[in-house]
């Protein structure tokens, strides 16, 4: 099929490196490997910081809804609009009213549902949302969690699972940590969940610094000077800032890693987590959100109660203790992401929902 691919949040070509960008990059790889051909339909990016500037951003975008319904009335209209995660800050404004005036189906890919937002000045965005997901041919979600909310407002909608994946290309062939000791995070640094889960991070080491450790931390963004004052209680041999890196030397860096570190505060899902231990690395992660969809509990990975940050140290001190237990733990880690969440694997997985829910109605 040929697949009109929006992300309203924030197009696969944006500039600025992120788990949303990455993850509709990955989608739109996935489908091109079942033989559909991708296009990124508009630019045009819904996501408004305050409900007073949704206002503006609905103005905007009707130009942008003429622009494309002239395009398609002047060449063959895509046989599928497919949109990746809308919800009520950035709705798809397009998609919905171009599905219905050209006859394609509409597929939603993690779209999500707040039930506290209709009690705000959200709720007519929000509204937007709901009625797409309902009038989909299906929505797809990468966790229960996602799936459990949008059943509360339209428990007769069409959903279907595809759990979260990643291109294991870069961690084909041997991987051998080969710095057990050394611990590695990798994360943006930007204010809200990002920096709850830097100040977990940092609170837990602070009960480990009798034990022979050093961290290495990837990322980068606006908060780094304030995640920098947060580890600067340790000494310049304990941290290694790594800063920005791309896939390949991501890679390069968990391979002389031992254990992945992060809290997880508020994660729909972390792709990072998948990288990891493609790698062959375990996880110390929280049982919080999305991250149970990615670690599995005991086998690739340590998940500790949600805002505890004791028994987070503990759980990191434990593999660090314990070499048999994080080399069994980095092997099954390993075989669970290149057997079950690999780019192959998914695209397998999201063409069959395509041939169930879309081709029996285009």
């Amino acid at each position: 099929m040929r697949v009109a691919f929006y992300a309203p949040l924030k197009s696969p070509n944006h500039p600025v490196p992120s788990g949303d960008r990455l993850m509709a990059r990955l989608l739109m790889r996935a489908l091109e490997l079942s033989g559909h051909a991708v296009e990124i339909v508009s630019e045009f990016r819904s996501f408004a910081p305050t409900s007073e500037d949704a206002i503006a951003r609905q103005v905007a975008g009707e130009a942008e809804l003429q622009r494309l319904r002239n395009d398609w009335s002047a060449r063959p209209a895509p046989d599928l609009w497919f949109c990746y995660h809308p919800y009520y800050k950035s709705p798809d404004l397009f998609g919905p009213t171009l599905s219905r005036e050209f006859g394609i189906p509409y597929v939603t890919a993690e779209a999500s549902y707040s039930a506290k937002r209709d009690a705000t000045d959200w709720a007519p965005l929000q509204h937007l949302v709901v009625d797409s997901i309902r009038d989909a041919a299906v929505n797809i979600t990468f966790t229960e969690r996602d799936r459990s909310g949008l059943l509360k407002p339209l428990p007769q909608g069409r959903f279907a699972m595809l759990k979260p994946f990643i291109d294991t290309g870069p961690f084909e062939g041997a991987f051998t940590p080969a710095r057990p000791q050394r611990l590695i995070a990798v994360a943006m640094m930007r204010s809200g969940d990002k920096m709850q889960s830097y100040a977990m991070l940092a609170e837990a080491l602070r009960l480990l610094e009798d034990r022979t450790w050093t961290l290495a931390i990837v990322g980068d963004g606006p908060m780094r000077a304030d995640v920098q004052r947060l580890f600067g209680v340790f000494g310049e041999d304990r941290i290694e800032w790594l800063g920005e890196l791309g896939a390949g030397d991501i890679a390069d860096a968990f391979r002389h890693s031992g254990v992945y570190v992060w809290p997880g505060c508020g994660e729909a899902y972390g792709l990072a987590y998948l990288e990891a231990q493609a790698a062959g690395l375990p996880v110390v992660a929280q049982r919080t959100a999305g991250v149970p969809e990615v670690v599995v509990d005991g086998v690739t990975g340590i998940l500790t109660p949600d805002r505890d940050k004791t028994a987070f140290a503990a759980a990191v001190a434990g593999l660090l203790d314990n070499p048999a237990r994080r080399t069994t733990m980095g092997i099954s880690a390993r075989r669970f992401v290149l057997d079950e969440r690999s780019l192959s694997v998914a695209a397998k997985a999201l063409d069959g929902i395509l041939q169930t829910y879309v081709r029996q109605k285009a």
